[in-house]
């Protein structure tokens, strides 16, 4: 019972590290990412549509991205979808093909990427640890139900919270890794 617990207190916050991760891909670096544009959802014949659905998303140089729609007919709706975006991009329409080159960023504009980004990673911390507290809490009724001892709660104590600190040790090496990348000039 204990160790399905844990099992579960495991894969949970993994999948807290990994939303995280997913979320800060979202914020722009100064490179052009495929990953930059797969919120954006496209009114596609009067249905929202993700982006990678009606189009093929490719890098064409360091600052530039291209976009290559499937529907010509489409063309207009993904440059609308791209240019009300929170992105700030805008694109050129070249044929099939929408070029959007990204605009370098300014000092003051990294640093605010970096509180967001910092944002998100507290956010994935809070997350890991409530999974954590809801582990524990899951154990002690466990204790209370007299299913288990007070020992076997103080040691899934302590190992729930070594896993914690490692899932929380992930979260500030990927957020280190984006400040780095989003202070590159």
């Amino acid at each position: 019972m204990i160790a399905d617990i844990k099992k579960d207190a495991q894969e949970r916050m993994g999948k807290c590290v990994e939303a995280t991760k997913n979320q800060m891909a979202k914020v722009r670096t100064g490179r052009a990412h495929p990953s930059l544009l797969d919120s954006i959802q496209v009114s596609y014949y009067g249905t929202m549509t993700p982006l990678n659905q009606v189009a093929n998303v490719g890098i064409e140089d360091a600052r530039t991205l291209s976009v290559t729609v499937f529907d010509r007919s489409a063309i207009q709706a993904v440059e609308k979808a791209i240019m009300s975006s929170d992105l700030g991009l805008n694109p050129m329409s070249a044929g099939a093909t929408l070029r959007i080159p990204l605009p370098a960023l300014t000092e003051e504009r990294r640093k605010d990427f970096i509180k967001v980004v910092r944002a998100e990673a507290e956010g994935g911390r809070v997350a890991i640890r409530n999974v954590r507290r809801d582990a524990i809490s899951e154990v002690k009724k466990l204790e209370k139900a007299k299913e288990c001892t007070e020992d076997d709660v103080r040691r899934f104590e302590d190992e729930v919270q070594k896993f914690t600190d490692a899932h929380i040790k992930k979260v500030d090496e990927i957020l280190a890794a984006k400040e780095i990348e989003l202070m590159e000039v």
